[in-house]
């Protein structure tokens, strides 16, 4: 295989990236528009050109700068899909919480009680109710030990029964 050293005869990196994106674009942007979709084959296709430029002096010429080209748009396209896998995980389980039972849902009543706290109290408040995050989890969350998360929660549930009332 030979490799690319310093570009063309006499061709700076930029000539020579600016060549091999216009003879190859195409190629690459269909070969991952077949594997991972129209919507996302832009960025993938992004991505091997910038493997391509960052290893400028080491694409081989050609004819096989295609096959090169393919072999990084292969793994693109793994790390694409592995992404678009996780995507899919987290809206499935974005869309749990949303079908939630109500009482993990907050009532537009209590909003404008909880604008009149602190935002400290507030947010520990919204963490316990509407996360349900338990005093060790509250501290880890907001930098507190258990026991400081604690009374802090304590505190913030006195102030909310004050100002509600």
């Amino acid at each position: 295989m030979t490799i690319v050293r310093s570009g063309a005869r006499g061709a700076s990196p930029e000539e020579t990236f600016r060549g091999l994106f216009s003879r190859h674009y195409g190629a690459v942007y269909a070969y991952c528009a077949r594997r991972v979709g129209r919507d996302d084959a832009a960025d993938a296709a992004s991505e091997v050109f910038t493997v391509a430029w960052r290893k400028i002096r080491r694409v081989p010429v050609e004819p096989e700068t295609l096959p090169w080209l393919y072999g990084v748009a292969r793994n693109v396209v793994r790390n694409t899909r592995r992404s678009q896998n996780r995507r899919r995980r987290l809206d499935a389980k974005a869309t749990a919480y949303a079908d939630a039972p109500a009482r993990f849902q907050h009532p537009d009543s209590i909003e404008p009680v909880l604008d009149r706290l602190r935002d400290d109290d507030r947010e520990i408040l919204m963490l316990a109710a509407w996360e349900g995050l338990g005093t060790e989890e509250l501290g880890a969350a907001l930098g507190l030990t258990a026991n400081a998360a604690s009374v802090r929660l304590h505190r913030a549930r006195a102030r909310l029964s004050e100002v509600w009332n």
